[in-house]
């Protein structure tokens, strides 16, 4: 597989798995673009193997693989389309593999952790899986100084802080509960009240409690903006936009993550577009 052919493949995994990232990415100069496609793949893979293989052995010695492909990559003998890919990228963009080695390590907790005792914890998993993206699209769009690393985390933390509550009823079929336990004893929920998707004024509060937070880090992140590199701007803007909106969403029916997951339509993401253009803030 030649190197147009590789980034085609990521390019695909991200228009089908990251809808609502790869609207901001379209608007990239191509050199940029291609290689946040290749980045993006690259870490969807490794969630991908966390999130679908069959038994956690595999899972292990899967990511265990992606990890040994990731060191082929940037010794520049790589084997897969998505790593072919990556490779080229890196001839243009110093973007650091212990942040790739990050969000595999942010994989692999998934494997063995299912709950989370505090919101610490909680940033901890981010930092691993958020993070350590934050930082590798960092060093593709170009910024102008160091404070642009604490905003593009505090907007990675936005991101996920949005995807755990929009994925409450998801996660729950892989046993999975991130929002903190003591938050869960503080609104007096359990996780039996989860598990059975009840609809109650405590576990919509606890919801509202969620988004509430994960927009205050938007807010925390807004500065980024003006740090980036100007061709980077607006897709990230677009990027975080789309994400704040699923929360300004899910402020109209908080409960529907217990029943669906919540995703915005074509014509919702054209609205963030257009937006954007007019106000340029995440929130």
């Amino acid at each position: 597989m030649n190197v147009d052919e590789a980034y085609a493949f990521c390019r695909r995994i991200a228009h089908r798995y990251g809808s609502n990232f790869s609207v901001g990415f379209r608007f990239l100069p191509r050199r940029k673009r291609r290689a946040v496609y290749a980045a993006y793949a690259f870490c969807r893979w490794a969630d991908d193997i966390a999130d679908e293989n069959p038994e956690s052995g595999g899972h292990a010695a899967a990511l265990d693989q992606w990890q040994s492909e990731l060191e082929a990559c940037y010794a520049g003998q790589p084997t897969q389309p998505i790593s072919i890919a990556l490779a080229d990228a890196l001839r243009f963009f110093a973007i650091p593999k212990s942040a790739f080695i990050a969000l595999i390590d942010g994989c692999r907790q998934d494997l063995v952790k299912k709950r989370y005792e505090t919101f610490n914890e909680l940033l901890h998993y981010c930092q691993l899986v958020a993070s350590s993206i934050s930082d590798i699209s960092l060093a593709i769009f170009g910024y102008r100084s160091a404070a642009a690393i604490d905003h593009g985390r505090a907007l990675a933390t936005a991101l996920q802080l949005t995807n755990v509550t929009r994925d409450i009823g998801d996660d729950l079929a892989r046993d999975r509960v991130y929002i903190p336990q003591e938050e869960l004893r503080r609104f007096g929920v359990s996780d039996g009240d989860l598990f059975g998707r009840t609809e109650s004024p405590a576990v919509r509060q606890l919801i509202e409690f969620q988004i509430e937070r994960a927009e205050s880090y938007f807010r925390a992140a807004q500065p980024l903006v003006d740090e980036l590199s100007f061709d980077a701007r607006f897709p990230t803007l677009l990027m975080g936009g789309i994400y704040a909106t699923v929360l300004h969403r899910l402020r109209k029916d908080p409960l529907i993550v217990l029943r669906k997951r919540l995703s915005l339509t074509p014509t919702e993401k054209v609205a963030v577009v257009a937006r954007r253009l007019l106000r340029p803030r995440f929130i």
